[in-house]
């Protein structure tokens, strides 16, 4: 479609636009037969799925609570435990399918080097699923990493 305009001479001059409609209508049908394309074309996939004996349901682990007071007590759900039993509870419980998330709840002013032998007991046992509990800025238990 072409429009006229007067020059400064009062000469009428064409002006030549180019017309968009068609080529928007154009992409627009190709836009539509992508989407519908494409996900046709990546439904087929062959994948071979290896299978397992293993169950696919993860049951959630059980839980086991181990509490220091600052007297470097330790009990283990909430029943006092000395260093020799602790040591044997974390070998019974390591042996156990699925093995037990160990939460460990220790009080500020336990020492870092009886901490640390403790968390070494624990992994030494095999049990890997240790969190330590702490507490938010408004007083809420956290466990770390969740």
């Amino acid at each position: 479609m072409a429009f006229g305009s007067f020059n400064k001479n009062g000469e009428l001059k064409t002006m030549s636009e180019i017309n968009v409609t068609p080529f928007v209508d154009v992409m627009l049908v190709l836009l539509i037969i992508f989407m519908l394309t494409i996900p046709l074309l990546t439904h087929n996939l062959p994948v071979a799925i290896p299978k397992t004996d293993e169950g696919v349901i993860m049951e959630k682990p059980p839980v086991v609570t181990l509490v220091i007071n600052a007297d470097n007590q330790m009990f283990w759900n909430d029943v006092a435990v000395n260093e020799d039993a602790l040591k044997q509870k974390l070998s019974v419980e390591a042996q156990k399918k699925p093995q037990p998330e160990v939460r460990l709840i220790a009080d500020q002013r336990v020492l870092y080097g009886f901490l640390a032998s403790v968390i070494g007991d624990i992994k030494g046992a095999g049990l890997w699923q240790l969190n330590f509990v702490t507490l938010t800025p408004q007083g809420e238990k956290k466990q770390n990493g969740k």
